[in-house]
């Protein structure tokens, strides 16, 4: 029903009963009115409002609309005028003047050119206001659109964080795992970031909710590094916030034995060698 309502004000009434429709759009409104009686009378109402509007004011059409319409019926005014004076004229004479029958015909054509005019004129502020609303109607939906995927966003990134929250505590009250903090080194002295390396399957994870990195590049990634008697050992590449996964833990490489862990930002794929004018973060075991 309310799908009903809303296909009655939305105007397609109005320009189906000023033939402002297509053939294939009025085909659809008359097989809507077959369908739901109030479509119907609605249109019937339509056409009854406008026809008594245009009987209730009409409007005396200008002299060049006249004489454009005179000229179309191959009649001039100036004919008609004469005529006028004419019988005029010789009304004192005995005889019968025989009037133009095409005159009354005019006087109707007049009439009913008004009348066009008058709901032309009432059809042209329909449309507008429906024209108004329509667009109204179409910023409300780009605006609750916006504010649908802003919400969206919102939930996500809070699930992520939570989620990364509850990992952090079950891997602190584990005594399988050990925390390791790595603290930012001259590239980046404001980063910060944990690492979780567990000793039992000597596995290694990294949360990006305990993660505060810069922002990497498109060209650039995180490179993870283990510190094994004294060589960098990679185990693996991430970014500041994985785009691939909604994961909040990242597994990488595992490693049996480190003195220290580091990050180092390096061209995508990864180095064979840590860049250490690049190096973001480290901390020892």
């Amino acid at each position: 029903m309310e799908n009903i309502k809303a296909y009655i004000e939305s105007g397609v009434l109005e320009l189906y009963v000023l033939g402002d429709l297509s053939p294939e759009e009025s085909a659809q409104v008359e097989q809507m009115a077959s369908q739901h009686p109030e479509v119907k009378q609605e249109i019937v109402a339509i056409e009854k409002a406008m026809e008594q509007y245009a009987v209730q004011n009409p409007v005396e059409p200008s002299a060049e609309v006249e004489t454009k319409l005179f000229e179309k019926l191959g009649l001039k005014v100036d004919d008609v005028d004469t005529q006028a004076t004419d019988v005029k004229s010789t009304a004192q004479e005995p005889k019968i003047v025989k009037l133009d029958p095409n005159h009354g015909k005019l006087r109707s054509l007049k009439f009913a050119l008004v009348a066009c005019v008058a709901l032309l004129v009432m059809s042209t502020v329909a449309l507008f206001s429906v024209y108004n609303q329509l667009n109204d109607a179409h910023d409300q939906i780009a605006s609750l659109n916006t504010d649908k995927q802003k919400f969206a966003g919102v939930v996500s990134h809070l699930e992520f964080e939570n989620k990364g929250l509850e990992n952090v505590a079950a891997m602190a009250d584990s005594k399988e795992w050990a925390t390791i903090r790595m603290q930012g080194q001259a590239y980046s002295p404001k980063s910060s970031m944990k690492l979780y390396w567990n000793k039992t399957d000597k596995s290694v994870l990294i949360n990006y909710v305990a993660m505060d990195l810069p922002k990497a590049d498109a060209q650039h990634e995180y490179q993870l590094w283990a510190l094994v008697n004294g060589k960098p050992v990679s185990l693996g590449m991430f970014g500041k916030q994985d785009s691939t996964s909604n994961e909040a833990i990242l597994k990488m490489q595992t490693i049996d034995r480190a003195q220290a862990f580091a990050v180092t930002l390096e061209p995508m794929g990864g180095s064979t060698n840590p860049t250490m004018d690049k190096l973001t973060v480290m901390g020892g075991v």
